[in-house]
């Protein structure tokens, strides 16, 4: 398939919050939906979590519709073979979201994880492909950031916007993913779980997250504090994002948090609070400067794989 021609990096553009158009302003404050929808999240097994940790657990940021990055990444981390098939075993693979927009690949980015999914389970291992701002953009119709190319991908607008529905393969397939995910003693969400939605448990979020994009795409926990656009954990001062993340954390019966959203500048990921916060949106894809990266999880000891190898970092 053709690939438009990327003039510029536009790493700006994903530094600061995006404001969800007005017409979804929010109808209830994020402790309303805590109140509301609050499951224990202190239980032995945290609602969500897997049944202990796997061996191998890797976790790869935002992809935004670019195929080749895409595969190139998954390659480097040992998860796919030179035809683009699971090679990874029974390793874990949690996406963090934002598989669309920016690139022209939507449709093959997703294709990919619908199939890696299945493929994966064959092997003993797992795919966690959790939603992301951008996702959630397309199935309530905010197209602000498809591409010219992505959208020509699908024909038209009108066969694109029936791919994401409720009635298509596509949208059917998202509706049914998670939000936040807990594996062993590490959260995984696209932007992050902020100490108030915390409160509602990694399972409570996700059914939340779901029910909302259809039913009530207004609902806080689609909005900026909600677990797909918070972004405090990487960008306030860090005591302040420390002791949030840390209250968060305790909430939900974990030791460390790995997010996407938040572009890295540097291309690396992004470590605060002694390891307890990891960023692993580097940029991966040609439209952020295919910054390939990813987190790969041993035993509770993290290790950045990058393509000239991996680096030791901090643990909390």
């Amino acid at each position: 398939m053709p690939r438009p021609i990327i003039a510029a990096l536009l790493l700006a553009a994903c530094q600061t919050p995006i404001e969800v158009p007005s017409a979804v302003a929010s109808p209830a404050t994020p402790t309303e939906v805590a109140e509301a929808t609050a499951t224990p999240a202190q239980a032995p097994t945290p609602p969500g979590a897997s049944q202990g940790p796997p061996d191998r657990v890797v976790a790869i940021g935002d992809l935004h519709a670019d195929l080749p990055d895409a595969l190139a990444v998954l390659a480097m981390a040992g998860l796919v073979d030179e035809s683009g098939s699971w090679s990874g075993g029974q390793a874990v693979l949690v996406q963090t979201g934002d598989t669309t927009d920016r690139g022209p690949d939507s449709l093959e980015v997703i294709e990919l994880l619908m199939r890696l999914e299945g493929e994966a389970a064959a092997a003993g291992g797992q795919v966690h492909a959790l939603l992301g701002n951008h996702e959630v953009m397309n199935m309530v119709g905010d197209l602000r950031y498809v591409s010219p190319g992505d959208l020509a991908d699908f024909e038209n607008s009108e066969a694109r916007a029936r791919a994401f529905s409720d009635q298509g393969e596509l949208g059917r397939w998202l509706r049914s993913k998670d939000a936040v995910v807990q594996v062993g003693d590490t959260v995984y969400a696209h932007g992050g779980v902020s100490p108030t939605f915390a409160k509602v448990g990694v399972k409570g979020l996700s059914e939340a997250v779901r029910r909302s994009i259809d039913a009530e795409p207004a609902h806080p926990v689609l909005r900026d504090t909600g677990p797909l656009w918070f972004r405090d954990y990487l960008l306030a001062d860090e005591t302040i994002a420390c002791e949030m993340l840390a209250e968060s954390l305790d909430t939900l019966g974990a030791k460390r948090m790995i997010v996407g959203h938040t572009t890295q500048r540097s291309g690396r990921i992004g470590v605060r609070c002694g390891g307890a916060i990891l960023g692993i949106d580097t940029g991966i894809s040609s439209h952020y400067g295919d910054n390939h990266a990813a987190i790969e999880l041993r035993a509770g000891d993290a290790w950045a794989l990058y393509p000239e190898g991996p680096v030791d970092i901090e643990d909390p």
